[in-house]
């Protein structure tokens, strides 16, 4: 899979003059990349250029977060089909006429965001977006919009379909969300909500949750950005050895990973580890340092004489994560492995 593009940018490609010159407007307008055939490349000296339009797509289409692309659909549709890997990593894809006239949302609707892909460019052209998927027709939310918005992480796209489906149809959904991460967002469809502290199997259901319930494999699971992880380790502590420490913890306390927001420890400047550095790569997470300053103001519950004696604080791990979550309340305590330590705490998001 090639990725040599700008992952995140959008990219406009054409086929003809006059879908040039539409391309052109669309791509400076969104701040994006233009591609053109190379025949067009005196004429758009700043577009990239390519001879075929289905061996540039190959290239590129994993390495932007969406496409437009003014050419006829049933083309788009050709091209494209080889390249699709799956509902969550397929980037938007849009396609439109070189009049500008219709903008259709083809690919990644929701998660992908194709339909408001779709309709920034119909404004642009003066169009008209054209978007079919159920749940915008109906005007009923779509659940991986809004859970992408708001932060949250799906568990599993399995019980979407079906909870999309009941929705259009008029059924009313159970929601177990008691950290109310989800339920304000809800609160404008009374007919299709009902927030409930226990979920019935025979209705659909969402539940928002940092905790490893045993939930319905119907029901679909939301994540919240619940957590702070706070690390602490010896300079000689490696990835795995972190790794297996703060994995054994969450599985022990039926917490999440999906659910960590982001990591904290104390300042490199302080004590120069590798290893939180390493896992906050390995996990896509937000690494938050903090000085030995900082760290000393945290009431902790388990304070520590040998770390107080070799690193000048009572505590790094829980410091760390109380300082990471705003003050909010410990999850998980200190937990010990050989050479490093970790704690989660609650963010308090008042």
């Amino acid at each position: 899979m090639e990725t040599s593009e700008r992952p995140g940018n959008l990219a406009v490609y054409c086929l003809t003059r006059a879908g040039a010159s539409l391309a052109e407007t669309v791509s400076a307008a969104l701040g994006a990349d233009l591609h053109v055939p190379e025949r067009y490349q005196a004429e758009f000296p700043k577009a990239r250029v390519f001879k075929k339009l289905g061996d540039e797509l190959s290239k590129t289409f994993h390495a932007y977060r969406g496409h437009v692309i003014v050419a006829a659909t049933g083309l788009v549709v050709r091209l494209a089909a080889p390249l699709l890997a799956g509902k969550t990593l397929d980037p938007a894809l849009v396609c439109l006429g070189q009049d500008g006239r219709f903008v259709i949302s083809l690919l990644s609707g929701h998660l992908g965001g194709a339909n408001d892909l779709a309709r920034s460019v119909a404004l642009i052209t003066g169009g008209q977006a054209v978007v079919t998927t159920a749940t915008d027709l109906a005007d009923v939310p779509a659940m991986e919009t809004l859970a992408r918005d708001l932060g949250l992480v799906i568990e599993s796209l399995k019980p979407l379909p079906a909870l999309s489906r009941a929705l259009v149809d008029g059924q009313k959904a159970m929601v177990a969300d008691p950290g109310g991460f989800l339920w304000p967002s809800l609160e404008s469809w009374p007919s299709l909500f009902e927030r409930t502290a226990a979920l019935d199997s025979r209705r659909p259901a969402v539940a928002v949750d940092y905790k490893n319930l045993s939930f319905p494999s119907d029901v679909l699971v939301l994540r919240p950005p619940a957590l702070a992880l706070g690390v602490g380790c010896h300079r000689e502590a490696d990835l795995s050895e972190l790794e297996d420490l703060v994995s054994g913890a969450l599985e022990k306390a039926g917490i999440s990973r999906k659910s960590i927001k982001l990591m904290a420890t104390i300042d490199s400047r302080d004590h120069d580890g590798m290893a939180p550095r390493a896992l906050a790569k390995a996990w896509g997470l937000p690494l938050a340092s903090y000085g030995r300053e900082r760290l000393k103001t945290v009431n902790v519950p388990n304070p520590s004489e040998t770390v107080q004696k070799n690193i000048g604080v009572p505590s790094v791990c829980e410091a760390a994560a109380i300082l990471a979550a705003r003050g909010g309340p410990l999850a998980i305590p200190k937990t010990k492995g050989g050479k490093t330590t970790c704690a989660l705490a609650l963010i308090n998001w008042t």
